[in-house]
C-alpha cells in the first residue's frame, strides 16, 4: 500500500503541503491561501486537496510534518494566557528589570514591552539556595499553597516556577510543582529547571514565561489538528518542527511549545542543506523569500549554525541589527537566521520624510497585494514585479489565481510613483532594489558580520518570490552560484521531510577546562544520553536510527558571553580537550577578530542531542536532454531589468519540460507553479539531474555579470 509523509507550513500569505510518496520517492505540491482567523482551516484544506490529489486518504499517511507560527503570533498580538509566577523572595521583579538592552537606544520615548507576568500576579515565596546548589533557607510549602490559591482565585490560567540557583538544585522547584498540580490541576505548568536549566535567572525566567504564556493557545491549536486528522481516519505519527531544526511529537509540543517559535525558518535551513549537500558544497546561504518575510541562514562545513538565544514577539530584525531589545528572550537551540519584513506581500510606502519605504509591514493573505483583487490598495513587492513584467499574470499559481496587472500597475503609481515625481515603471524598480538592498542587509549579517565570507558559499534560493531576486542578490555579493530546487515555493515544507526528531538536553557546569579530567566531561554527559534513549523508546526510534551529537560552551574565564564548541563522540582523552581549547580559540578569532591563547577557558554549558533519523525525501534523475532547452520555451515577454534601465525582451521557459543538461542563457524567466526563477543578462542557468537549476556568472561577456 502506497503511503504518503507530508510536511504542511503555514505562512503569512499562503500555506503550502508536501507530498511524498514513501516508496517512489515522487513529491505533490499544493498551495492554498492562509486562513488567518483559523489556521487549521488552511492546514486541513492543503492536506485534503493534496491527498484528494493522490487519489489517497487519511489512512494512506506514514507521518504528518507541521511547521506554524501560531505561537509567535499569539505574542505579537498579546493574545497569551493570563500568567502567573511563583518566585523566591526578594526576585519579585525579575521580568520587569530585565536586562539594560534597548532596541532604539536613543529614543526616549521608547516603551519596554510589557513582562508576559503582570507584577500583581508575580509572587513571592520563602525559600533560597546558594551558588553551588545548597539550601540556604527550605521551601515554606505554606506559603507556595496560599500563593498558588491566590493565582486561582485570580482565573490564571498558566503558572511559571523560577527560584534562584535552580539549574544546579531543582529540589524546590519540583515540590512547588507538585503544590500547583494539586491546588491547580487543571493550569498549565512550566517550570523553568525543566524548561530551561541554565543559569542567568531572568533568560531562565523569561523562557518558562514564553512557554507557560502559549501553552494553552498551542495546545488547543494541536489538539484540533489532531481531532481533525482523526476524523480524517489518520493514525500516522503528528510531529511539529522546532527552532533547532528538529521535529518533535505533539505531546511534546503541547508541554514545551517555546521550542517551536521558529519552526517555520528552521526548515528552510533544513531545506537548503538537503539541496546542497548531494554536490558537496559544504558552505550554504539559504535564502527563503516568502509573502511576508525574507530569511537568511548559514550552513558552514555542512553544520547548521545554531544560536542559544533568540527574541520572541520584537519586530523583524533589520540590516543594521536594530531591533534586539525589544521582544522576549528565550534560551532555547535555535537556528542562526536574520529575517527581515521584505516578502512579496510587503508593502511600499513614503515615510514622513518623503523617503520611499519597503516593509516590515505586509499585506498578508488578505486583503494581500493589490494584484490579488481581493481588496488590496497598497503596492507590495508582488505588484512591483508584476508591473515589471516579471510575473504572468495568468500563470501565478500555474493558473488557479488570475492577478491583476492593471491593479499592480495603477497601486505603484498612485501610491508611490505620483507623490515621488516618479516614472511608474522606475518606481517599481525602486521598491524591487529597495527590498533587495534590505536581503543583502540581511545577507551580510548573517555571513560577514559573523566572520564568514559569502563568496565561499553557494545561495540556496527558494520561497514563493526568493528564486525572482536570487540572482541580484548573488551578484552584488559575489556568489559564484545560485541553486534554485524545484517546486522552491514549498521547499520549506520539503524540508520538515528531511529534518529528524531531536531532543536537547543542558546543563550549567561552569568548571576550568584546564582542571577538567576527560572522565569528569563525559560523566556529565552520560546522564543525557540515559534520558536521550528513554525519550526516542517513546518516539519509536530503532537503535540503529538514533544518533548523539554533543558540545560545550566556553568562555575565557571572566567573559560573559560564550561559544558553541562540537564535542568529538566517544571516551574522551587528554587531547580531546586539547583541540577543544585550540577550537574555541579558532572560533573566538573569527567571531571576535582576536584569540587569547594565554588566557584560561571556562566551560559553561554542556547540550547534547539526541536524534531519531527520519526517512528523507528523494527525487527521481531527469532524463538527459541536452544543451538546448527549445522544447520548453512558452515565448517571450519584455521584463525590465534595472541594469539595462528599460525593458529586454526575454525569454519564458517552462521549467517542468527541462531536462537535465539544458543551459538557458539570460535574460531568460524560468515559470513553474509556485514561483517563477529570474535569470539576468550576463548569468546562465544550467539544469542539473534532479532538476535543480544552477545559476552562474556566464562565460560570455555582456550584461550584469560584467
Amino acid at each position: 500500500m502506497t503511503t504518503w509523509r507530508v510536511g504542511i507550513d503555514i505562512g503569512g500569505t499562503f500555506t503550502d503541503a508536501a507530498l511524498v510518496d514513501g516508496e517512489t520517492g515522487q513529491v505533490r505540491v499544493v498551495k492554498v491561501l492562509t486562513t488567518p482567523e483559523d489556521p487549521a482551516v488552511g492546514f486541513m484544506g492543503a492536506l485534503e486537496r493534496g491527498l484528494a490529489e493522490c487519489g489517497a486518504g487519511g489512512r494512506d499517511l506514514a507521518a504528518v510534518v507541521h511547521a506554524t507560527t501560531v505561537a509567535t503570533n499569539a505574542i505579537i498580538e498579546g493574545k497569551t494566557a493570563r500568567v502567573g509566577m511563583l518566585v523566591t523572595r526578594g526576585f519579585r521583579d525579575i521580568l520587569e528589570i530585565g536586562r539594560q538592552i534597548r532596541s532604539r537606544l536613543y529614543d526616549v520615548h521608547l516603551q519596554k514591552p510589557a513582562p508576559l507576568v503582570p507584577r500583581r500576579w508575580s509572587l513571592e515565596v520563602s525559600e533560597r539556595l546558594d551558588a553551588d546548589g545548597a539550601v540556604l533557607e527550605p521551601l515554606d510549602e505554606g506559603e507556595v499553597r496560599a500563593a498558588v490559591r491566590r493565582l486561582r482565585a485570580e482565573a490564571v490560567e498558566a503558572v511559571v516556577i523560577c527560584f534562584l540557583h535552580s539549574y544546579l538544585n531543582p529540589a524546590h522547584e519540583r515540590a512547588a510543582a507538585a503544590i500547583v498540580r494539586k491546588e491547580m490541576p487543571e493550569a498549565w505548568l512550566s517550570v523553568s529547571s525543566e524548561v530551561c536549566p541554565e543559569f542567568r535567572e531572568y533568560l531562565r525566567g523569561s523562557t518558562a514565561a514564553v512557554n507557560a504564556a502559549v501553552m494553552p493557545i498551542v495546545s488547543r491549536y494541536v489538539d484540533a489538528l489532531e481531532s481533525r486528522l482523526a476524523a480524517l481516519g489518520a493514525t500516522a505519527p503528528f510531529y511539529v518542527m522546532q527552532s533547532n531544526g528538529g521535529v518533535m511529537t505533539s505531546a511534546s509540543a503541547k508541554e514545551r511549545p517555546v521550542y517551536m517559535v521558529e519552526s517555520g525558518p528552521a526548515a528552510g535551513v533544513i531545506a537548503a542543506g538537503a539541496v546542497a549537500a548531494p554536490y558537496r558544497y559544504a558552505n550554504v546561504l539559504s535564502f527563503d523569500m516568502g509573502g511576508t518575510t525574507a530569511k537568511v541562514g548559514l550552513i558552514q562545513d555542512g553544520r547548521l549554525r545554531l544560536s542559544t538565544e533568540m527574541e520572541v514577539g520584537a519586530q523583524a530584525v533589520t540590516p543594521l541589527g536594530e531591533g534586539r531589545g525589544g521582544g522576549y528572550p528565550v534560551r532555547t537551540p535555535v537556528i542562526d537566521l536574520v529575517e527581515v519584513g521584505a516578502g512579496g506581500g510587503s508593502e511600499a510606502w513614503i515615510d514622513a520624510g518623503g523617503a520611499l519605504r519597503v516593509g516590515p509591514r505586509s499585506a498578508g493573505a488578505r486583503p494581500g497585494p493589490a494584484c490579488y483583487g481581493l481588496g488590496g490598495t497598497t503596492p507590495t513587492i508582488t505588484d512591483a514585479n508584476l508591473a515589471l513584467g516579471r510575473l504572468d499574470p495568468a500563470f501565478f499559481l500555474g493558473g488557479e489565481m488570475a492577478l491583476d496587472a492593471g491593479a499592480a500597475r495603477r497601486a505603484v503609481a498612485s501610491q508611490v510613483a505620483a507623490p515621488l515625481g516618479l516614472d511608474p515603471l522606475a518606481a517599481a524598480s525602486g521598491i524591487v532594489e529597495i527590498a533587495n538592498a534590505h536581503m543583502i542587509g540581511a545577507m551580510r549579517l548573517v555571513s560577514v558580520q559573523r566572520g564568514y565570507d559569502p563568496r565561499d558559499f553557494v545561495l540556496v534560493a527558494f520561497g514563493g518570490a526568493g528564486p525572482l531576486h536570487a540572482n541580484a542578490l548573488a551578484h552584488e555579493l559575489g556568489i559564484p552560484t545560485v541553486l534554485v530546487p524545484p517546486s522552491p515555493g514549498i521547499a520549506s515544507a520539503l524540508g520538515m521531510l528531511a529534518t529528524d526528531i531531536r531532543h536537547e538536553f543542558v546543563a550549567t557546569r561552569r568548571l576550568r577546562l584546564d582542571g577538567l579530567a576527560p572522565v569528569a566531561l563525559d560523566a556529565l554527559f552520560a546522564d543525557f544520553v540515559a534520558e536521550g534513549e528513554a525519550r526516542l523508546d517513546r518516539d519509536g526510534v530503532p537503535p540503529a536510527e538514533r544518533r548523539v551529537l554533543r558540545s560545550a560552551d566556553l568562555r575565557y574565564h571572566g567573559q560573559s558571553f560564550e561559544l558553541p564548541v562540537t564535542v568529538p563522540p566517544g571516551p574522551l582523552s587528554a587531547a580531546d580537550l586539547l583541540r577543544l581549547r585550540d577550537e574555541f580559540h579558532a572560533m573566538h578569532e573569527r567571531a571576535y577578530g582576536y584569540a587569547a591563547p594565554e588566557d584560561p577557558v571556562e566551560l559553561v554549558n554542556v547540550r547534547l542531542a539526541a536524534i531519531g533519523v527520519t526517512p528523507k525525501p528523494r527525487r527521481a534523475p531527469l532524463a538527459e536532454g541536452g544543451a538546448s532547452a527549445a522544447p520548453a520555451l512558452k515565448g517571450h515577454r519584455d521584463v525590465w531589468f534595472a541594469e539595462a534601465a528599460g525593458f529586454r525582451s526575454t525569454r519564458v521557459l517552462d521549467r517542468g519540460k527541462l531536462l537535465r543538461g539544458n543551459v538557458i542563457d539570460g535574460p531568460a524567466i524560468i515559470e513553474e507553479p509556485d514561483a517563477s526563477t529570474l535569470v539576468h543578462p550576463g548569468w546562465t542557468a544550467t539544469v542539473d539531474e534532479h532538476g535543480n537549476l544552477a545559476l552562474r556568472p556566464s562565460p560570455r561577456p555582456g550584461g550584469l555579470a560584467e
